[in-house]
């Protein structure tokens, strides 16, 4: 912890840092621990590199520990549902994490990519996320693709960063959701941050605030359950089409409107409760489902090289599948 001393008073953040813990830290890296919210002023996150400083504040600074090594590979199984020496794509179960980072440097989907394409994967993700073009979180399943050629990467990334504005790009999800949506077909748009509560979680914020990045979700309801005279429903299965891809934007989104995700303890445990209500076997089933009931279950893009569109489809898993069957039976 550092105390702000008179003669820095409204001096820059990153600038006063800089020169308090030099030559430790550079002021590019202070100024990503600021990004990443490890900066605290008087017990708060501070997101912004150019915040003045008052004399007599604490700062402080939590520097994580160094990375390890370079990722190795790990005979991990692999749902390959297609490959060719440009690209391969994988159907990803819920629980893998996609590449090394904090509390996960190994046993990750990169850890298995390595194992089975050798030196093959493309490097311009770096070596922590070699041949990485888009990512599902942890608990989320389906289908992902993954560039093997520097070739494929910047084609694949350009697609994916227009969001099949211009091109052939669809990505679509199914998810479970707590009630039903007001309209069957409708479009979340707002801007999404760093939660201010914790720095782990996104949320919809304000325009002011210096991270805020347009995030557009197209949905349309597919499924009712336990639907009511008074048109409400238990809970829904929507389709999700995604126009931006921020991070967990479609979790964040539905509990936005109001309705979370089955299992989404992140942003939707003000429902939780709502489990207890239910009937056996469905009050087990939601209980005990361990993670957000989100699956990516369609993926479609041009290939980088002969410009085929490609088209693929992963079935719903099998407890997200289980999930669904209760909640029809117990209309």
């Amino acid at each position: 912890m550092l105390e702000v001393d008179p003669a820095s008073a409204g001096t820059r953040l990153d600038q006063w840092l800089a020169k308090a813990l030099a030559p430790s830290l550079s002021r590019s890296r202070i100024q990503a621990l600021i990004r990443e919210g490890a900066v605290s002023v008087g017990g708060s996150p501070v997101l912004e590199a150019k915040a003045k400083i008052t004399v007599g504040t604490v700062v402080e600074v939590n520097v994580p520990p160094p990375e390890p090594a370079q990722p190795e590979g790990e005979a991990i199984p692999l749902d390959i549902l297609f490959e060719d020496e440009e690209l391969i794509v994988v159907d990803k179960p819920a629980g893998l994490v996609v590449h090394p980072g904090a509390g996960n440097w190994t046993g990750t989907l990169v850890n298995a990519l390595i194992a089975h394409c050798g030196s093959s994967l493309s490097g311009i993700g770096g070596v922590r996320r070699p041949g990485i073009v888009h990512r599902l979180d942890k608990d989320t399943s389906g289908v992902l693709v993954v560039a093997k050629t520097d070739h494929a990467h910047r084609e694949l990334s350009a697609a994916f960063a227009d969001h099949g504005r211009s091109g052939d790009l669809e990505r679509a999800y199914h998810a479970l959701v707590w009630g039903m949506p007001p309209r069957p077909a409708g479009t979340i748009d707002t801007l999404l941050g760093r939660s201010g509560r914790d720095r782990t979680r996104q949320a919809v914020v304000r325009e002011s605030q210096s991270d805020a990045r347009h995030a557009v979700t197209h949905y349309t309801v597919r499924e009712r359950f336990g639907e009511k005279p008074d048109a409400t429903a238990l809970a829904a299965l929507i389709e999700c089409r995604l126009e931006t891809g921020r991070t967990h934007q479609i979790r964040v989104h539905m509990a936005h409107i109001g309705h979370p995700l089955i299992g989404d303890r992140d942003y939707g445990a003000a429902f939780l409760s709502k489990a207890n209500r239910l009937s056996e076997p469905l009050k087990g089933l939601v209980s005990g489902f361990g993670r957000q009931a989100l699956h990516a279950w369609l993926l479609a893009f041009r290939h980088p090289t002969t410009h085929i569109l490609l088209r693929f489809e992963a079935p719903m898993p099998e407890d997200m599948a289980q999930l669904l069957a209760a909640f029809r039976a117990a209309k």
